[in-house]
């Protein structure tokens, strides 16, 4: 695959930022708290199902003291049409009374702080960061993985090697263009079928409809 060049790359950014300057998470919450618990529900769940499942979850555990002495079985039934809603089960539990136990009930706005906790990981505490603190930060998820590969912006392997190509070339801006590819690569450039020819970005493609990821 071709490599973008740095005009190309310079280009890439400047549209993003003009189509996408005040992209936000499509997840909805109120709290930090809500912000957290619904990115981990999202992990290979789409954010309309999250959505449908928080309200009522939020409901009955309206914050971490409250989820940290829930029954886990109930918590299941809260949240059973997500993905893997098991182990996203024990892992809100497990991460809510760490949070109790350590940081009073408050989520830590702290990266490593948040990657001690259960079930979160590095991409679940930057999309955290980059959501609530607008942190100069970048994660990859599918779409942004698929989008990078396909305009040439990364050739890594893995979301952790594309994340670091990305916050090489970027530098700056990190939170915004985080969130334009997630929705770029979400309703424009799908993984089957993308709007090619709508795409304002079409004249930077590297693979077209070859990178299905």
């Amino acid at each position: 695959m071709k490599k973008a060049t740095q005009k190309e790359i310079a280009a890439i950014k400047a549209l993003f930022l003009e189509h996408y300057e005040s992209a936000v998470t499509e997840l909805k919450y109120t709290s930090l708290y809500e912000l957290l618990v619904s990115v981990m529900l999202s992990a290979q769940c789409t954010d309309k199902r999250v959505n449908l499942i928080t309200p009522a979850l939020f409901e009955r555990y309206p914050d971490a003291k409250a989820l940290s002495i829930a029954d886990l079985d109930e918590i299941k039934s809260f949240i059973n049409s997500c993905s893997f809603f098991n182990n996203k089960a024990v892992n809100l539990l497990k991460m809510a009374q760490k949070v109790v136990e350590l940081y009073d009930g408050e989520i830590p706005l702290d990266e490593q702080k948040l990657m001690g906790l259960a079930g979160v990981g590095q991409k679940t505490a930057h999309v955290v960061m980059i959501e609530y603190a607008n942190a100069n930060l970048m994660a990859v998820d599918t779409h942004v993985f698929r989008v990078s590969h396909r305009l040439g912006l990364s050739s890594a392997k893995t979301a952790i090697k594309t994340e670091e190509e990305l916050t090489k070339i970027f530098k700056n801006d990190l939170h915004t263009l985080h969130q334009a590819m997630v929705l770029f690569g979400r309703y424009t450039c799908k993984a089957v079928h993308p709007m090619c020819e709508a795409c304002f970005l079409n004249a930077y493609c590297k693979t077209t409809q070859t990178f299905k990821v």
